[in-house]
């Protein structure tokens, strides 16, 4: 990234350029998407903002460009994004937003100090008043105020209190000239540290009134007894919630509407225009495009895609994700990793791509390679993971249990195994506990709308033109050809049928499309098991590749994709093999 190409991105009518700045997890993108109504992703966790976000916003009809910058703790580079902080900083700006968090203000206040020596009018947002309140922390805004000599405005971000004056305040000093001294590192600390100690007062309110459910649970999932089962136990239900609700919607609502009245609509309306033939067969047809195109990832997938994006951005906005981090660190440590790369993982089970964006805040290269190489292998995203729950959980869901169980051991042996082979080193963990809180539904129900409108978006239209492109080759006899040439791995070493070939195609393009046309193959469980093991660790779709390929380099990509795909067919083979000596030894 360069300043040019943010430049880029500005509005050419916006007046003043202002930086939004502040360490992670203080809601600076919450102010963000409040300002300028962008449906920007806020989550509380570090790493939530690694690349930014440009906006307008108005103030007395005055346009002004607001750019969410990388959250840091520090303007040392050590990280790219303290990279990208310094070089908006050293780019200029008419002024600056520094959002600081009432109930770490020390912390804080060492960033706050770097900013204003860059000598731009600087206006700082206390956010998080209400929470600091609660913990018996109470700031006395005035006397920060002239310490830091700039203005400062109490507020509580997601509920937009103090938003009004902040903005009021920000236009009124871009004409502002200040000079603050330079200082070293050291008495920067020291600095903040006598600031804090000034202006914050704590008091001891555990005589005074009862904890709430979320501050007692803030206690307990700090510590592995009894944080791991309580984590154990959230884990477990958000699988629940995702597997019974998805199939609920899917059986109750989507199938039915689906079954009962798009698909006799669709094929009556291409009937009026299209005689029957290779263009009907591939419109509506057995691998119709505008029947599977719809079916597959709308009327199947789209129902866990929801409950899994609740369930995700309820965890990333309480808290629980870094929490999370502290508990495993033990276990990331013995594949090479630190407690903290729990939260790429998991993102990867939404989708592979943000969740390899998000190494950038790894602590090492060693780090982010591992990381980037794992979550393509044995991750599923999210609607790959509903597809297997489509296709395995009819049966039972001992069978979904298998598979992830399988994908979990080979993210062990493939984290030990890269440990090894990758030279460098991993740093331990150092990693922000943000406060437990109660999600915002407001928010929370936001981002799910924004995410389901992605993935519709981002998915839909790949996989509807490979569907399209399978439904051409089904017709023209080609498939057939292909499957001809991989017989000796379909059939002999994989145990599936000569038509399963389509799925090596179609998971180039989409993950999922891997998965989905087995299900209307009639295989057995045997086969079932085999195909789903192939669909798990099959090679990165398209978009992954991309990123893969713009994140380190092309043969970096080229290699994963060998990997992944090795991988696939070794475990997939693996598992008929096995099925076929339990058979053989009369084992049911």
């Amino acid at each position: 990234m360069s300043c040019h190409e943010i430049s880029k991105k500005i509005d050419p009518d916006a007046k003043y350029k202002i930086l939004l700045m502040g360490n992670p997890n203080v809601g600076k993108s919450v102010v963000f998407s409040k300002y300028t109504g962008i449906e920007a992703i806020t989550a509380n966790y570090p790493g939530t903002t690694v690349s930014y976000s440009v906006g307008n916003i108005f103030h007395d009809n005055t346009k002004a460009a607001l750019i969410d910058v990388p959250g840091t703790y520090s303007l040392e580079v050590t990280s790219e994004a303290e990279e990208i902080a310094r070089e908006m900083l050293d780019s200029g700006a008419d002024s600056i937003i520094a959002v600081l968090d009432a109930t770490n203000l020390e912390r804080n206040l060492n960033l706050a100090l770097e900013i204003l020596e860059y000598n731009i009018p600087t206006v700082f947002l206390l956010n998080m008043v209400d929470v600091a309140e609660r913990k018996g922390i109470t700031v006395d805004v005035k006397e920060l105020r002239n310490l830091l000599g700039a203005p400062v405005i109490p507020g509580i971000a997601v509920l937009g209190r103090g938003l009004n004056r902040l903005i009021e305040n920000t236009y009124r000093s871009i004409d502002q000239k200040p000079q603050y001294p330079k200082l070293t590192q050291a008495e920067k600390w020291e600095k903040a540290k006598e600031i804090a100690k000034s202006v914050q007062k704590k008091e001891d309110i555990s005589e005074n009134r009862t904890k709430n459910f979320w501050e007692k649970l803030d206690d307990l999932t700090v510590s592995p007894w009894p944080g791991l089962p309580i984590a154990i136990g959230i884990m477990v239900s958000a699988m629940g919630l995702i597997v019974g609700g998805g199939k609920a919607i899917r059986s109750v609502l989507l199938l039915p509407l689906f079954n009962g009245y798009y698909v006799p609509f669709m094929e009556g309306l291409v009937s009026r225009f299209v005689e029957p033939g290779l263009l009907y067969n591939i419109l509506v047809g057995e691998l119709g495009f505008l029947i599977k195109g719809i079916e597959w990832p709308i009327a199947l997938v789209l129902p866990y895609v929801f409950f899994f994006y609740i369930v995700l951005s309820f965890l990333e906005d309480s808290g629980f994700m870094p929490r999370l981090g502290i508990l495993v660190d033990g276990l990331m440590q013995k594949i090479g990793l630190q407690g903290g790369s729990i939260i790429p993982i998991f993102l990867g089970y939404g989708c592979a791509v943000p969740a390899i964006l998000g190494t950038r805040a790894a602590t090492s290269e060693k780090e982010r390679k591992i990381i980037s190489t794992i979550v393509p292998l044995a991750v599923p995203c999210v609607s790959q993971l509903g597809a297997l729950i489509v296709l395995l959980g009819d049966y039972s869901f001992t069978l979904v249990l298998a598979v992830l169980v399988i994908s979990f051991l080979v993210m062990i042996i493939a984290g030990k195994i890269l440990d090894k082979v990758i030279p460098g080193k991993v740093n331990p963990i150092i990693i922000e506990v943000p406060n437990l809180l109660q999600p915002n539904l407001q928010a929370l129900l936001r981002k799910v709308r924004m995410r389901l409108k992605h993935f519709i978006l981002e998915a839909e239209l790949p996989m509807i033109l490979a569907i399209g492109f399978a439904a051409l080759m089904f017709e023209t006899g080609a498939l057939i050809r292909f499957g001809e040439i991989i017989s000796p791995l379909v059939v002999n070493w994989l145990g599936l049928p000569q038509e399963a070939s389509i799925v090596l195609i179609l998971g180039i393009v989409r993950r999922e499309l891997a998965v989905l046309p087995l299900m209307d193959m009639g295989l057995g469980i045997q086969q079932l098991m085999v195909g789903a093991s192939v669909a798990m660790f099959y090679m990165p779709c398209v978009a992954v590749f991309g990123v893969l390929a713009k994140e380190f380099s092309f043969r970096f990509a080229l290699k994963i994709a060998f990997l992944t795909t090795s991988v696939a067919l070794l475990i997939g083979g693996i598992v008929n093999q096995v099925f076929n000596l339990f058979a053989l030894l009369g084992v049911a």
